[in-house]
């Protein structure tokens, strides 16, 4: 078993709190994702788990053993990170084998491990070529054969796509996220791509301000945020968040510049003069047909910008003081300055309280 245990792990740097009181699971041969904005805390959070940087307070366990004295060496972890850091004078097989060489382990072995890992990643033909005749990508999967040649209970990841180009990030995300699946290896990713953590996590912590915010599947994230942080930063584009007030009992939420009727089920609790934030993602916005249905309601504005995307369409509709934005259909690109009427899917609706930015239901 190789499962992770933080429990309230603490990082200070100066009087810089970068980590407060961070309790985090991750089970046996689970991918799990950290991700949030630059300053978050996430890749002090993965040093740490490392033996990398040393904690403040509390206690870090890697297959039900305490770590926190124990040097990164005998972790029984491997880290990848965003610098490829290989070994430029030496060949690509001799990078691989570098750290098994430390650990004294048997040239037959040695060699089947890294022939195996080369034959996984596909970088058989290059075991000969140094570095500097590599391409980005081949770079990176040296840097992970070199990680996967340790056999390490556990695997960890900080930022490994970042310097690589668009297509590459979409490629090396599939890659990783099978090179996983087929080891079975317990992994801890770090990244500020929220994109990254969607589709390659098979559950993500969300951490801001050295505070873990949410934690769980990337669809619950996505479908309930639990906070005004995580609706704002899990989305693309992101959520729209809206300023609101609870009117007619719970019946309605007025903005600014548009209401909307709440379903019965969503009133409970819902007292007149609430102040809330209304949450109303992109995708849940469309153009108003005459079939939308019950479970829509109407918004009426002025086009202020559009964005054509070959795919599909984000507009962005002007109401008064408030600003939504809509994801259209590929061939719905209206004119900015155009009037313009959304429908509005009320089941999707996110409400949260405008004091503690907490979830509401």
């Amino acid at each position: 078993m190789a499962e992770v245990k933080l429990r309230h792990v603490r990082k200070s740097f100066g009087e810089v709190a970068v980590i407060a009181d961070l309790d985090l699971d991750v089970a046996d041969r689970e991918f799990m994702v950290l991700v949030g904005p630059s300053g978050c805390g996430k890749s002090t959070a993965l040093r740490m788990i490392a033996g990398l940087e040393e904690i403040g307070g509390g206690t870090i366990s890697i297959g039900g053993r305490v770590v926190n004295e124990v040097p990164p060496k005998d972790r029984d972890i491997a880290m990848v990170f965003q610098s490829y850091a290989l070994y430029p004078h030496m060949s690509v097989r001799e990078n691989l084998e570098f750290g098994l060489e430390i650990r004294k382990t048997p040239k037959d072995e040695m060699k089947r491990r890294v022939d195996e890992a080369a034959q996984i990643l596909g970088i058989g033909p290059l075991l000969g070529r140094k570095p500097r005749e590599l391409s980005g990508g081949q770079r990176q999967r040296v840097a992970l054969g070199r990680a996967i040649v340790r056999k390490p209970a556990v695997f960890l990841f900080d930022e490994p796509l970042s310097n690589l180009d668009a297509k590459l990030r979409v490629q090396m995300r599939a890659e990783i996220s099978k090179l996983q699946k087929r080891l079975e290896t317990t992994t801890v990713y770090v990244t500020h791509d929220q994109i990254e953590a969607m589709t390659m996590g098979h559950r993500i912590a969300v951490l801001n301000g050295g505070r873990l915010q949410q934690v769980g599947t990337p669809l619950e994230v996505y479908d309930r945020p639990a906070n005004l942080f995580v609706a704002s930063f899990i989305g693309t584009p992101p959520m729209n968040l809206v300023p609101a007030v609870v009117a007619e009992g719970g019946a309605r939420i007025a903005a600014s510049g548009f209401a909307l009727p709440l379903p019965e089920p969503r009133r409970a609790g819902l007292g007149d003069g609430r102040k809330i934030v209304l949450g109303i993602r992109p995708e849940s916005l469309h153009e108003s047909t005459r079939g939308d249905g019950e479970h829509s309601a109407s918004l009426s504005g002025t086009v202020e910008f559009v964005e054509p995307l070959g795919h599909e369409v984000i507009v962005h509709v002007r109401m008064e003081d408030d600003l939504l934005v809509a994801k259209l259909g590929p061939h719905r690109a209206p004119a900015m300055g155009d009037p313009i009427d959304l429908a509005a899917d009320l089941e999707a609706l996110h409400l949260f309280d405008a004091a503690t930015e907490q979830r509401i239901g």
